[in-house]
């Protein structure tokens, strides 16, 4: 595995690669990795959307999850996923609870994940995220591009931009391990 224990948050839009990114950060060098719809998935299902419900189920499977993070020996890299914006009640919350995760599986490692308006309108109409429960809405991507929406964490101790709008997943799972592997 990877000795320090580390925690790598992959901050990004709908449809720019997170969770691809992720399995081929686990290909490479390890760890255990939580995307953002493991951890909502059992709330989609169940609830409706934004309703107190849903936020209380949210809750609920993080407080499993963050027990079995705990457990894991500290040479397992944590790897995680979300879609965190500046403006946010529930991404400052999140955020909140990823830097509490990193005051025990730190360093944090953020890795702000973007393409082109184009390229990421083409991903998140793939088919295959149906079956995920992700969002495929072509005009959801193209709104945060247009708004210039902020991603949280740009002001933690390690930052990555990474823009994958040419790359393959393992292309930047590489860069994102050689740029840990400077810090």
């Amino acid at each position: 595995m990877h000795d320090p224990p580390m925690l790598i948050f992959l901050n990004g839009f709908p449809g720019t690669g997170k969770l691809t990114i992720g399995q081929a950060l686990v290909d490479q060098i390890g760890g255990r990795l939580i995307d953002v719809h493991t951890q909502m998935n059992l709330a989609f299902a169940l609830t409706e959307f934004k309703s107190p419900a849903f936020y209380d189920t949210v809750r609920a499977v993080w407080k499993i999850a963050d027990e079995r993070i705990a457990e894991l020996p500290a040479d397992v890299p944590l790897i995680m996923t979300d879609a965190l914006r500046e403006g946010s009640d529930w991404s400052a919350e999140t955020w909140e609870r990823i830097e509490r995760l990193a005051e025990t599986r730190g360093p944090l490692y953020v890795v702000h994940v973007h393409c082109d308006p184009d390229e990421n309108a083409r991903r998140i109409g793939s088919a295959g995220r149906d079956a995920m429960r992700k969002s495929r809405k072509r005009a959801l991507a193209l709104q945060y591009h247009e708004e210039g929406r902020i991603l949280i964490g740009g002001n933690a101790n390690n930052v990555l931009e990474l823009d994958t709008t040419a790359l393959t997943a393992a292309e930047c799972a590489e860069a994102v391990a050689d740029w840990i592997a400077t810090r």
